[in-house]
C-alpha cells in the first residue's frame, strides 16, 4: 500500500464512493501517516476491530 493508493481511498471515502474502508493491522501505520496530514482529518472516524484492524468512515461533521 503506497501513499497514492491511500490518498485515493481517502478521497473515495470523502466523496461517498466508499462508505467505509477496512485497514489491516499491517497497513495501519502507513495509512494513518497519510490520514493525519489531511486538512479534513477530523472528518474520518476509525473504529477499532479485532486483532488491531480498523474500519474507517467519513463523517459529514468533524469529530470534536
Amino acid at each position: 500500500m503506497n501513499q497514492e493508493h491511500i490518498t485515493e481511498i481517502l478521497n473515495k471515502l470523502m466523496t461517498g464512493e466508499l462508505s467505509e474502508y477496512y485497514v489491516t493491522k499491517e497497513n495501519f501505520m502507513e495509512f494513518r501517516q497519510v490520514l493525519v496530514k489531511r486538512k479534513d482529518f477530523k472528518h474520518f472516524r476509525g473504529i477499532a476491530q479485532r486483532d488491531g484492524n480498523v474500519l474507517y468512515q467519513y463523517l459529514s461533521e468533524p469529530r470534536s
